[in-house]
């Protein structure tokens, strides 16, 4: 058999063996693992800005790989053909937290088993990730509390209502009377009830409560 005759007969094989069913189920795996993989990214965010448009990205690049390696897997010619177009893509946009990475990695291997049909792998992968986001979470939130008071009897109040909740003092900034401080606390209450007895202290003019995911610099 000729080159010629063999390209052609691969392209055709391309077209005619294809099995629908098998396609079907596996494209809808993709889908409802990218949807639980958006859920999870939804649930256990903890930046400063939430991007939606990644989330819904997640979803579709679970998809997207479960069709490239779909295609890859039916026909050599196709195959080779998929690597020398992926090969001229560059993606510049820049992720700044590593943990959107590891969303885009997980959803892009999602959808490489989902293509496989290692549908019980993607499942059992979903469960680890979703149990090692909830340790995680569990530790709780981190906030720099930034405070305005005067005098220093305040500042030893404000020590005493934080009581036994982990802080680490990282500036303090005096102006004759009055000083501005900013305190890293890690706080499991959602309600961050430590606020308000920091506000009740005499002497605190007010309190600036901002969640951040560790990457301050001070």
């Amino acid at each position: 058999m000729s080159t010629k005759d063999f390209i052609k007969k691969s392209v055709l094989n391309a077209f005619t063996q294809y099995d629908a069913p098998k396609l079907a189920v596996a494209l809808l795996a993709a889908l409802a693992l990218g949807i639980l993989i958006y859920l999870v990214y939804r649930k256990f965010y903890t930046g400063v800005v939430y991007s939606r448009s990644f989330a819904v990205t997640l979803v579709g690049m679970c998809v997207l790989t479960c069709m490239v390696t779909l295609a890859i897997s039916t026909n050599v010619v196709i195959s080779l053909g998929m690597v020398g177009a992926l090969s001229i893509v560059r993606f510049r946009t820049a992720v700044k937290d590593p943990l959107d990475l590891l969303y885009l990695f997980w959803s892009i291997t999602t959808g490489i088993t989902a293509g496989a049909g290692m549908y019980a792998l993607g499942l059992v992968t979903a469960v680890v990730m979703i149990g090692l986001f909830s340790h995680w979470q569990a530790k709780g939130r981190v906030y720099i509390a930034v405070i305005h008071y005067a005098g220093t009897e305040a500042g030893d109040n404000i020590v005493r209502a934080l009581g036994r909740i982990k802080f680490v003092v990282k500036s303090k900034t005096m102006r004759g009377e009055n000083t501005e401080m900013a305190v890293e606390v890690f706080c499991n209450d959602p309600n961050v009830e430590f606020a308000d007895r920091v506000r009740a202290v005499e002497g605190v003019q007010d309190v600036t409560l901002i969640q951040y995911n560790g990457e301050y610099h001070g």
